[in-house]
């Protein structure tokens, strides 16, 4: 008994169990005490859940913070659009309110345009602003900025090419002045524009585009963004964006690295701007007095209106010069080859659209002056017969300065009537703006595709009829003046009075040419003073309308901010 004692002994040693004490019999009735010693077990389980519960907890305040800050973003973002659209909102403000001409410095004025506070905050990171921002036209290096708008009258406008009444030739060779244009692009894009299937000596029509895959048809119509001559044949983007990949006219070191990185440029330390930077199809400006009232329109059909209208305006001189002018045109005679130090003249005949428009302006005034003479309306103005209508279209306000009526029937007396605003240099400069404010060749509401000859580039310049390259040079040169003087030159007569042109020249140029623009585009960042996110956007706003809308606006964010924040802040915040 004892030896299985002592081997139930080693047996529990060896397997670590504590033995059982039996106890006799007389304590049968209490339990026995063998049950075996927990070492925590329990304990370890609970301290697993908490630290599991506790990651869990952390990982979902982590979550949260996340989340939150994700929010703030976002609502940081929304913000700062939210300013960028405020000055688009500015911008209209300040066309609906635009002053006399000559008043006004909206292409280069960092007092209307840079760092104009939205949002008042003692926090730095909710101030919020918008800086409306654009390149230096002129600036060879491409590396400054100005605070202003951009006049898209500066540009050349591929919806208003009929407007300018130019045969293939000439409107082929006004494109030809753009970077990298070809006779074949430039054809191809008259005749995506034209309202015809006729394809010109160069271009292509829906023939040619059918046969692409995948195929389509030519516009035939107006274009609704200058994007839209990625479709027209030989155009690719590098010929409408350039090397101005972020679009801020600037050159940026990735815009001057060769193959290096996007976009792939020609490392010449120089920007070469797309077609983008020429071309719009917004430009246009009101043909209204500054006051908003109707201009006088010199080439009515109705004789007698156009006679009593001068005659009110100014005097019956006045009134019998212009209208003996309608009636049998001007004494002087075109020269055959200008003086003028970098022009040449236009030859005397109109090309054949004119001439059909001509004749149609005859023919109404005829059909106006016969509604007239059934009626019992008086057809004779300052002893002058007006029975047979005017017979002279008059193509520029420019025809009536300076010059003569031919021999005009006045009473019983024939007569040369000369103009009551001499060519004279000295009077001109304070002359022009009133008289191009009362008169206009046109009585259309709006004056489309003319350019702005204070801010157009020589690239749109240099294709204008009549234009040599030593005229586009002197003009761009004479741009490059203080802001302030360039804002008061509110006519194109600065051509002629600071010599760059003669008389008979700037009759030719001016239908081409104006001095102020009603339709802007701007480049928008909205920002806070203390950093976070930067909205950028460009639109267009047309002046024309009242009040001013937006017509066309971009997101450039995916550009990237294009602009560092020193160029973004006055230099007291920098």
């Amino acid at each position: 008994m004892r030896r299985v004692s002592r081997r139930v002994g080693r047996v529990f040693e060896s397997h670590h169990i504590e033995p059982c004490i039996v106890v006799g019999l007389e304590d049968s009735a209490h339990p026995t005490s063998c049950q075996p010693h927990r070492r925590g077990t329990l304990l370890i389980v609970v301290l697993v859940v908490l630290v599991l519960l506790t990651l869990a907890a952390y990982n979902y305040t982590q979550f949260m913070m996340t989340e939150l800050e994700a929010s703030a973003m976002h609502a940081a973002d929304v913000q700062a659009r939210v300013l960028a659209d405020s000055g688009a909102d500015y911008v209209s403000v300040l066309l609906a309110n635009r002053g006399q001409p000559g008043l006004e410095n909206l292409q280069d004025n960092a007092e209307l345009f840079l760092g104009i506070g939205v949002s008042d905050s003692d926090r730095a990171r909710s101030r919020g602003r918008f800086t409306i921002v654009a390149p230096v036209e002129h600036d060879t290096a491409s590396a400054a900025v100005r605070y202003g708008l951009i006049d898209e009258s500066a540009k050349l406008n591929l919806n208003m090419l009929d407007k300018l009444q130019l045969d293939d030739t000439q409107s082929r060779t006004l494109l030809m002045g753009l970077p990298g244009m070809t006779e074949y692009i430039a054809d191809s894009i008259r005749d995506w524009t034209d309202a015809d299937d006729t394809m010109r000596q160069y271009g292509a029509e829906s023939e040619y585009y059918e046969n692409l895959s995948p195929p389509y048809a030519a516009k035939n119509g107006p274009l609704e963004t200058i994007d839209e001559l990625l479709l027209v044949q030989g155009v690719t983007p590098e010929l409408l964006y350039g090397e101005d990949a972020n679009r801020n006219g600037l050159l940026d070191p990735n815009e001057n690295d060769g193959d290096a990185s996007p976009p792939f440029d020609n490392a010449d330390g120089y920007l070469q701007l797309g077609w983008h930077a020429f071309l719009t199809v917004h430009s246009r400006e009101t043909n209204v007095r500054a006051d908003g009232t109707a201009r006088i329109d010199v080439n009515n059909g109705l004789l007698t209106d156009l006679y009593d209208q001068l005659a009110e305006e100014y005097d019956e001189e006045t009134a019998k010069f212009v209208v003996g002018f309608r009636l049998v045109g001007p004494k002087e005679k075109p020269p055959s080859e200008s003086s003028t130090s970098g022009a040449t003249t236009a030859s005397s005949s109109s090309s054949q659209q004119q001439k059909q428009q001509e004749n149609q302006v005859i023919q109404g005034a005829a059909t106006a002056l016969g509604e007239a003479l059934s009626s019992g309306g008086q057809v004779t103005r300052g002893g002058m017969d007006l029975s047979k209508g005017g017979q002279t279209q008059i193509k520029s306000i420019w025809e009536l300065i300076g010059s003569t009526t031919a021999k005009v029937r006045v009473g019983t007396v024939e007569q040369e009537i000369p103009s009551p605003w001499p060519a004279d240099t000295g009077s001109l400069p304070a002359l022009l703006p009133t008289l191009l404010d009362v008169l206009s060749i046109s009585a259309d509401e709006y004056l489309e595709g003319r350019l702005n000859v204070n801010q157009a580039r020589r690239e749109v310049l240099i294709g204008l009829p009549n234009m040599t390259e030593s005229l586009a040079d002197a003009i761009v040169i004479g741009q490059q003046v203080d802001p302030v003087a360039l804002s008061a030159r509110t006519t194109t007569g600065w051509l002629f009075t600071d010599g760059l042109v003669d008389i008979w020249a700037m009759r030719e140029l001016d239908k081409f040419l104006t001095a102020r623009g009603d339709v802007y585009r701007a480049q928008i960042l909205g920002f806070f003073d203390g950093g976070g996110p930067v909205a950028r956007i460009e639109v267009v706003v047309d002046g024309t309308q009242m009040p001013p809308r937006v017509v066309f606006c971009r997101d450039l964010n995916d550009l990237g901010r294009g602009y560092s924040r020193l160029q973004l802040l006055p230099a007291e915040m920098r």
